[in-house]
């Protein structure tokens, strides 16, 4: 398609919905103000996207903004704009509509809509050369109502990221690749920030890897220090050009960019355009004046000229790095992408800019936290049942006028009581001025998880806040143990009862999460544990567990653990008087520990296949370990978008073949029509006959599957280290049918292999990135089983010389700790990262047999962010979310391997201040004892 076809379809598709749009508007009320996108559009730079949780980016969009989905049953809504009324203008999002959706529960943000005409919907970003910490290594999904805020003196909820959340489009339409030129902004917290990798919005790689210098173009916020820098402690604007932050066109200044300032401004805007041998940086307060360009100049100068021509492909990125790496923070409020080929004036971005401020960015209007942190509202309040505390509600007034009769009113959930539930705060609340109401609050006497939300009205307006609220029995998760990290079956996990009375744990449960897997059991309490005032109870893992279910009659035993074990040996499954003993007929152990495996992820095309019922194949990230004739496991039950609530099982199956694993690689020279011979990185797990989709819908490029017939050798150097040599290209692919279309170096592509085959076919769907568990460790049993016994129910004998070692009130079968892998400091300061898989972190979550938490944490890092606790907004450098550390900073990972023991406690016993980082520190492992803080 020429430039100017593609202009005119651009133009068709984006005012022909805005005329129609116009006419079905029409009526009483005031004319909405044109958006971003329309100011761009009359600077002859249409957009290519527009995202935005709290507003509409074109003056007749009246669609949806973003999506949300509930905790408590999954069902989804779609939050839109106000239309516009008696009055009133609209065009904000309709966060009354979020509010009484997700009432009582916590709601994430699934979706994030385009709203231009290309449908680059941002949606839960997969796992790239860097996982996240959902399962497989998906990107946790924000929380929706984490970042309220003012606009059009309305409130509206940002996106809050914190490190492991990120959203994304790998497979894009109309977005700039290659040296295309292509304008961006965006408006971002400027209280939010990390020295992580990397905050990002714009344009990135469709496969979520580091693909090389210059394939990427987006904003970046925060004060990371590895690359680029400004001057001052930070925050800066920059753009994340790939392997660089950049503020300047040299390579490394010692000093950092003396052309970039810390940012001190509550609401930022920042643009990051480039075209041809030029990039272009502006930025501004959100709230007043103009954008001031801090970069306008070439391309990053190095020896390589790696940044000059770029090599842009097209994905668009939001909270993480090009190649997924998850340890940022920061929250978006709007952004927008210009179509391929169009560079706009700095005019326009100023234009952009004076929109923005229009539009009236602010805090928000009502808090409502307890006392002591309502400056600092960390969303939740714990009560134990009839307990009294004092809530706190918090009003600005963020209107240019007076305010007057103000009257603050509390909602409580049922049972709950307070002396006053409506308070005339004030008569008069200038603009600007913050009053702060305090009510007596007593919890009602059974266990609840809800809301206490609060409402500010006046004379001509009102507004409201929820906070979440927990009401259970006090008992805490008081200490848990990894042994050091040396052996992370020597585990155990201690409850303390905290009140003043007995508390019958029977039927209660504890959820234990290793990061990037799904849940796949629960320990239950029996009946008739009773946990006294100042008693511990502690759960030891057990020597080993059931891998996967068993069933009666069978008569082999697929184990966690089984070394040691030889055959005439005797095993106890499970405890108590579901308990059975059996005699070893036969044992097998792995040779080798084997990489984590799970079902293939394509990218940029998915990003999640769907396995449908009555398959006998599935495509996975790797192979070993997985032997004809042996069983191994599927996991279902996970459905996309992923979350942490559901509880996912195995479904057994026995191997036939197996072939090769998924492949992802990139074209090392440009590909023209008409060629027959595709240059690549890799050839491994590639054979004939393999299928592969090549390029994205952009200008001058498109979308095109190719088949295999023969495979040669793979290309040795990247196309940004200099020109090759004939041997050093290598033969590639040969293709059966010639290229429609030219394709870049550096695209990168997916083959989804020949997989693993199996029977019977398969009774459920599965989705990439759940677990495929190769069964190899097991022992065949002199007689079968007489019962059915759940996944991870526990497993002892005498020659098992595993699991923890001390004496436990109760023991699980598993999951163990994870072992080594990312980690970082009690105060955030460190980080140690591994590879995907192996990260020692985790969710522990507590709850009564209604299913109210009691009690929860995060490890190592934010696993389940709801379960994290405590205000995760915390800015600044090493600052990584709110979880449990693992090590202080002045502690190398080395040192705590070597160490005997550790443990994570809470000192006193008992200390909760709904604060993971804050309430527990590294102690010597006291299991059923008075903590001790280890020196």
């Amino acid at each position: 398609m020429n430039k100017l076809a593609f202009v005119l379809a651009v133009v068709a598709a984006i005012v022909l919905p805005v005329i129609l749009s116009a006419f079905r508007g029409r009526g009483r009320g005031l004319p909405r103000p044109d958006g971003p996108c329309d100011v761009y559009a009359a600077g002859g730079t249409p957009c290519a996207s527009a995202h935005s949780t709290v507003r509409a980016l074109y003056r007749d969009y009246d669609g949806p903004l973003y999506q949300v989905m509930r905790q408590s049953d999954g069902r989804t809504l779609d939050i839109g704009v106000v239309r516009k009324g008696e009055g009133e203008a609209g065009g904000y999002a309709d966060a009354a509509a979020q509010d009484r959706f997700c009432k009582g529960t916590y709601c994430w943000i699934t979706v994030i809509y385009d709203q231009g005409p290309m449908g680059n919907h941002l949606r839960q970003a997969p796992r790239g050369r860097f996982g996240g910490h959902a399962m497989g290594g998906f990107n946790n999904l924000p929380l929706a109502d984490w970042a309220p805020v003012t606009i059009m003196g309305h409130k509206v909820y940002g996106v809050f990221i914190a490190p492991g959340m990120g959203l994304r489009c790998n497979d894009t339409r109309g977005i700039a690749v290659d040296d295309q030129a292509e304008g961006q902004y965006w408006v971002v917290s400027g209280s939010h920030y990390n020295d992580g990798c990397c905050f990002d919005y714009g344009n990135a790689e469709i496969d979520s890897n580091n693909d090389g210098d210059g394939t990427m173009e987006a904003a970046y916020f925060g004060n990371a220090h590895n690359w680029h820098r400004g001057m001052g402690p930070g925050p800066w604007i920059l753009t994340d050009q790939e392997n660089h932050l950049a503020g300047c066109s040299e390579d490394q200044p010692e000093a950092g960019c003396d052309n970039v300032p810390t940012v001190p401004w509550r609401f930022v805007t920042a643009t990051a355009d480039g075209e041809p041998h030029r990039w272009r940086m502006m930025g501004g307060d959100a709230r007043d004046g103009g954008l001031e360009t801090y970069y306008d100049g070439v391309r990053i100068i190095n020896d390589r000229n790696s940044y000059d021509p770029m090599r842009k492909q097209g994905a668009i990125v939001l909270g993480n790095g090009g190649d997924n790496s998850v340890s940022s923070q920061g929250t978006f409020y709007e952004g927008a992408i210009t179509m391929a080929g169009f560079f706009p004036s700095e005019e326009t971005n100023q234009a952009v800019q004076a929109n923005i401020v229009a539009a009236g960015y602010d805090v928000r209007q009502l808090t409502i936290a307890g006392s002591a942190d309502i400056d600092e509202p960390k969303g939740l309040m714990t009560f134990a049942p009839g307990e009294e505390k004092t809530v706190s509600v918090k009003f600005v007034n963020t209107g240019k006028s007076l305010i007057n009769g103000l009257r603050v009113k509390l909602e409580l959930p049922r049972g709950w009581k307070c002396a006053e539930k409506a308070i005339a705060a004030t008569q008069t609340v200038l603009p600007g001025q913050a009053v702060i109401t305090g009510f007596k609050v007593t919890a009602g006497k059974r266990p609840l998880q809800g809301d206490i939300s609060a409402e500010a009205v006046w004379r001509g307006g009102s507004v409201s806040a929820a906070m979440k609220v927990r009401c259970a029995p006090p008992v805490k998760i008081n200490e848990f143990c990894l042994d050091g990290g040396r052996r992370s079956d020597n585990s155990y996990v201690e409850l303390y009862n905290t009140g003043d009375s007995e508390v019958d744990l029977s039927g209660w449960t504890l959820a234990m999460r290793p990061v990037h897997m799904p849940l796949f059991s629960h320990v239950v309490l029996p009946e008739g544990t009773v946990l006294t005032q100042g008693e511990h109870y502690v759960m030891g893992l057990a020597p080993s567990g059931l891998s996967v279910k068993a069933s009666r009659g069978d008569s082999i035993l697929y184990l966690r653990r089984a070394q040691g074990l030889v055959p005439g040996d005797t095993v106890i499954v499970g405890t108590g008087a579901v308990s059975e003993i059996r005699i070893v007929k036969s044992v097998r152990t792995p040779e080798k520990r084997h990489l984590p495996t799970s079902i293939w992820q394509p990218l940029p095309d998915g990003p999640v296949l769907s396995i449908p019922k009555g398959s006998s194949n599935i495509p996975v990230t790797n192979t070993q370990g997985f032997r004809p004739g042996d069983r191994m496991a599927i996991g279902y039950g996970a459905k996309y978008p992923v979350t942490s609530g559901e509880t996912e099982d195995y479904e057994v199956v026995t191997i036939t073949g197996t072939g090769t694993c998924g492949t992802q690689a990139y074209l090392t020279y440009d590909a023209r029509p008409g060629d027959t011979v595709l240059r690549v990185s890799s050839v491994e797990n590639i054979r004939p006959g393999d299928v592969i989709r090549l390029d994205i819908d952009s200008r001058g490029h498109g979308i095109e599957t190719v088949k295999v017939k023969s495979v040669g050798t793979a290309s040795e150097k990247r196309p940004f280290f200099g020109p090759m040599s004939p041997e050093e290209a290598g033969s590639g692919l040969q293709l059966e049918e010639p290229l429609k279309f030219a394709h870049s170096a550096n695209l990168p592509f997916s083959v989804r292999g020949q997989g693993i085959s199996f029977e019977p076919a398969t009774a459920q769907v599965h989705i990439s990135n759940e677990p495929v568990l190769a069964l190899d460790c097991y022992v065949v049993l002199e007689e079968p089983l007489s019962r059915r016994h759940p996944i991870d129910e526990p497993v002892f004998s005498t020659k098992l010389n595993f699991g923890f070692d001390g004496k436990a009130d109760l023991y699980y079968g598993g999951p163990a700790f994870p072992l080594g892998g990312s980690m970082r400091g009690l105060d955030g300061k460190t980080i140690h990262r591994g590879g995907p898989g192996s990260a020692a972190a985790g969710s522990i979550i507590l709850r009564t047999p209604g299913g109210v938490v009691a009690d929860a944490l995060n490890y190592g890092l934010i696993v389940d962010p709801w379960a994290a606790e405590g205000y995760q907004g915390a800015s600044g450098k090493g600052e990584r979310g709110n979880c449990v550390g693992l090590y202080p900073p002045e502690m190398s990972m080395g040192r705590l391997l070597r160490m005997p023991g550790v443990s994570y406690s809470r000192v006193p016993d008992g200390w909760d201040q709904d604060d993971n980082q804050r309430d527990f520190r590294i102690s010597v492992p006291t299991p059923g004892e008075t903590n001790i803080v280890k020196e």
